[in-house]
């Protein structure tokens, strides 16, 4: 194997999009275009905590690996939760940031961090990752939502392995929406039934637009939605109108838009990214509340949307015990860590040892009542 040559770059502009998705694949969440454009629009740029640190690997002048790292000064739009981590750090008088992490900005979605072709490449990317931590002389290295390759490979690194729960559905080829319904418990039927019947009766309609069809003005009026969703739990959102169409301009067939409307007048709309046979549901809000409007259009219209594609996987965001009546069945997640100080290193390992015995039996137990059949 030719010699490796390791560097880190603020920015993907200098990096070659062709050579880039060699190694990202299909996950849109992944793509040369989805990252830049959180970095060129300023969603996640230095101005908002995130100072990219991108780790690259070159081979005879070729990119042959990556991993998208942030020096952070804060631990929002991450999804892993480390504030009782930065807190301790802090009455103990130890700074906890900035610290260094490898995710995906604002986006929950388990995918490949170590980006490249060999297994023996990943190990080098999880090795290397540590000497940037420390050169940088950061309390802490997170890595969000890795695959099952990146996590064995940072297990081998030396990484302290945590684990998360989140809700998949996934498709055994259903034949139609109702064979779906057919394969689930009679309450659990009988409830999407009764939903999507109170959301029929208050005159909602949906529509399912992909790619171009999606246009300038179902984006806007998605944003209003998107905007409001945050607003309403008295937070700032994340992302940009200015990011959404570019990523609409640049990746259309990523995206995929559940309209809901009321006669001409839209109503509500949810947003998924669609690459690599999975579907994400990502961004959702409504202008007016409707009894089941939520459910039926970010679940339950993904669902029927993939059934009628083919699409073999859903998965529909963080947290949500409540999507289970909808048919997504509770799915590990992992992220890993290194903790500079021994001490707390030693501290969290422990805390890591309880927490994974706990959410092993968490998972066990929403096992026994998924909405399906026996069988």
């Amino acid at each position: 194997m030719s010699e490796a040559v390791l560097t880190i770059i603020d920015t993907l502009e200098g990096v070659d999009p062709a050579q880039w998705q060699a190694l990202a694949g299909d996950n849109p969440t992944l793509s040369h275009s989805f990252l830049h454009a959180l970095h060129e629009t300023g969603c996640a740029s230095p101005d908002t905590g995130w100072t990219p640190r991108y780790l690259v690997l070159h081979r005879d002048g070729v990119l042959a690996g990556a991993m998208p790292l942030y020096l952070k000064d804060h631990s929002r739009g991450e999804y892993v939760f480390d504030h009782a981590w930065a807190d301790a750090f802090h009455r103990n008088g130890i700074e906890y940031y900035p610290k260094l992490l490898s995710a995906v900005p604002f986006t929950p979605v388990t995918g490949s961090r170590l980006l490249a072709r060999t297994q023996e490449d990943r190990q080098l990317l999880a090795r290397a990752a540590l000497q940037v931590a420390r050169q940088l002389e950061t309390s802490s290295l997170h890595i969000l939502f890795p695959d099952a390759q990146d996590k064995q490979a940072l297990a081998e690194a030396g990484y302290m392995l945590r684990e998360g729960v989140q809700f998949h559905w996934d498709n055994p080829g259903y034949a139609d929406f109702e064979a779906f319904l057919a394969s689930m418990k009679m309450d659990k039927r009988k409830k999407i039934r009764q939903d999507r019947r109170r959301v029929q009766d208050a005159g909602i309609v949906f529509e399912h637009l992909a790619g171009a069809r999606i246009g300038a003005e179902v984006l806007d009026f998605f944003h209003r939605c998107y905007v409001s969703t945050y607003h309403a739990h008295y937070s700032k959102p994340y992302l940009s109108k200015v990011f959404f169409e570019r990523i609409l301009r640049e990746t259309p067939d990523s995206m995929m838009m559940v309209l809901a409307r009321r006669g001409d007048a839209p109503v509500a709309a949810a947003l998924n990214l669609v690459g690599g046979g999975i579907m994400y549901g990502r961004y959702w809000g409504a202008l007016e509340f409707v009894s089941g409007l939520h459910f039926e259009t970010c679940y339950v219209q993904s669902i029927e949307y993939c059934i009628r594609h083919g699409i073999a996987r859903f998965e529909g965001g963080a947290q949500g015990v409540h999507k289970m009546s909808r048919g997504l069945v509770p799915t590990p997640t992992w992220s890993a860590h290194w903790v500079a100080d021994p001490r707390f290193a030693g501290a969290i390992a422990d805390f890591l040892r309880e927490e994974t015995a706990a959410m092993d039996d968490y998972i066990d137990e929403l096992a026994e009542h998924v909405p399906f059949k026996a069988g």
